[in-house]
């Protein structure tokens, strides 16, 4: 993780690959694809992106399939999703914000509840610092970077609204405790 303890490329891309073996065990094959598929749509091609190996995860045990088996998630590998998806969340904008953001809300079901809510909440901490900071550039004479930055202003206030929606309107993954 990077000092401030936010994700790293490749970093992602395990929490990717790990999300989606902690949904159940798959081959190989498949497990590498929608990896790439994943990756690939929210970010756009990337080489920086397609570093992480699926035989490294492996290596390292957390995870574990033998040749032509699927893979499964270690309990080290639980352990270090769990780690990855309470990440803190980088302010700003860019495909790799994106990514980390939409692989926390894909995965966010594998975190406790009181876990999830702080994850929502931080999500919402970090879209309210890029709007700040978009609302403070300058006004633009030509009208043109204006407009622009007011579309990114509303795509940030559509996720505000959508991360607090979850949080008060009772998305039940995100109560602030576990009943039972």
């Amino acid at each position: 993780m990077y000092a401030d303890n936010t994700l790293t490329p490749r970093e992602a891309i395990r929490l990717c690959a790990l999300g989606l073996l902690a949904g159940g065990p798959q081959p190989y094959d498949e497990i590498v694809f929608a990896v790439r598929h994943f990756v690939s749509r929210m970010t756009g091609p990337s080489l920086d992106l397609m570093g992480e190996s699926i035989e490294l995860l492996r290596y390292e045990g957390l995870v574990a399939g033998e040749d032509g088996k699927p893979l499964v998630i270690t309990g080290a590998g639980h352990a270090v999703l769990k780690e990855l998806l309470r990440a803190n969340v980088r302010a700003g904008s860019g495909a790799m914000n994106d990514l980390v953001i939409a692989l926390k809300i894909r995965f966010l079901h594998f975190l406790s509840a009181e876990e999830r809510h702080a994850q929502a909440e931080l999500m919402i901490e970090a879209c309210e610092s890029e709007l700040a900071r978009i609302e403070d550039v300058t006004v633009d004479e030509s009208g043109y970077l204006d407009a622009w930055l007011a579309i990114e202003a509303d795509r940030l206030n559509a996720r505000i609204a959508y991360l607090k929606h979850m949080l008060a309107a009772g998305h039940p993954n995100l109560a602030a405790r576990d009943v039972g």
